[in-house]
């Protein structure tokens, strides 16, 4: 994977100091606080999801032109909590927070879901989606789901007892099962071919707007902290409740544009295997967690509130686009710096 196209004076810098050596110029670092200090909406501003999903990539395939020892770079790391702290009190305000009850968090979690009034993309693009909007709503899954899985794993090792068998009894569905052409990442990446997508991981970078990183970013800062385990439980069960139903709903618009199950598979596996996961990823991956300590069970309803607070929030941007009859990408300008 190359580095991404910048998009605005952090990301430039950044991706110019990866590429060119082992050090993170104090400008790059000084420009990443006035960034983070300066940022009206981080979870939309397109130079700040940027340069943090860069950052983040470093820990999973890294990039092509830029050395593997910049993982641990002190500097860079430095620079990456900056944005994180910025990133997470932005969370924190999008959310608001949910009284813990006594209730078992599985319900507790439910509950959390049934109060969610965010806007469906599912019934969209299953009613009225075209071909065009489709590509654009691929494009922008494209960013999380080459690596499906992956984001949420990071929270495995962090774990013990029974949450950490069931995560991994989810996870291991994600991967295929020890079947490579079964790992969700490819049969997403087949989805990706039959619409005339570049399936190559990364390819579809420079397209995706800010809300395709916001939404992998969290995941990512969420698994990547210890102390943000319970909200990397709480996200994933989030999506595995949620999930069944608009993947029957994604998989009925595609039908309705002519693609047959070898394109809607994707789809299709997620109805069934989610309809199972939602019971292990509620009652014993988070509700052995709570059991095992009660403290983080705000930490993964909190988890949960972001996951389906941004998916309303890539909805928002999505839908809103193409009510107003324009593209939901990102259009390429000149950067200025």
């Amino acid at each position: 994977m190359r580095l991404p196209k910048p998009r605005g004076p952090l990301s430039t810098a950044l991706c110019a100091d990866l590429a060119a050596g082992s050090t993170l110029s104090s400008q790059t670092l000084a420009v990443g606080y006035a960034l983070a200090a300066a940022a009206e909406d981080p979870l939309t501003d397109e130079d700040l999801q940027l340069a943090l999903a860069v950052c983040y990539e470093l820990h999973y395939r890294g990039f092509d032109e830029v050395d593997d020892d910049w993982e641990w770079n002190p500097e860079l790391l430095r620079l990456r909590a900056v944005l994180e702290q910025r990133h997470l009190a932005a969370l924190q305000s999008l959310v608001s927070p949910v009284a813990v009850t006594a209730d078992p968090v599985d319900q507790q979690l439910t509950a959390v879901i049934a109060a969610d009034d965010g806007p469906s993309l599912s019934r969209y693009l299953a009613r009225h989606g075209t071909h065009q909007q489709w590509r654009e709503y691929l494009t922008v899954r494209s960013v999380y789901h080459l690596k499906e899985g992956d984001p949420h794993t990071w929270a495995i090792p962090r774990l013990s007892g029974r949450a950490k068998a069931a995560m991994v009894e989810i996870q291991a569905d994600e991967y295929g099962g020890g079947s490579p052409e079964r790992m969700h990442s490819q049969l997403f990446a087949g989805l990706m071919r039959d619409l005339d997508l570049d399936d190559t991981y990364g390819a579809l970078w420079d397209d995706a707007p800010a809300v395709a990183f916001t939404s992998v970013n969290t995941m990512s800062l969420f698994g990547l902290h210890r102390r943000l385990r319970g909200a990397s439980l709480g996200h994933l069960a989030a999506v595995e409740m949620t999930s069944s139903e608009p993947s029957r709903r994604y998989s009925s618009g595609l039908k309705r544009l002519g693609f047959g199950p070898g394109t809607t598979v994707f789809y299709d596996e997620h109805v069934e295997a989610d309809a199972v996961h939602e019971q292990i990823a509620s009652v014993d991956m988070c509700g052995s967690l709570v059991t095992d300590d009660p403290e983080l069970t705000a930490d993964v309803l909190f988890g949960a509130q972001c996951s389906l607070a941004l998916d309303g929030l890539t909805a928002h941007h999505l839908l809103g686009a193409w009510e107003a009859g324009r593209s939901g990408l990102r259009v390429q300008e000149p950067v200025t710096v």
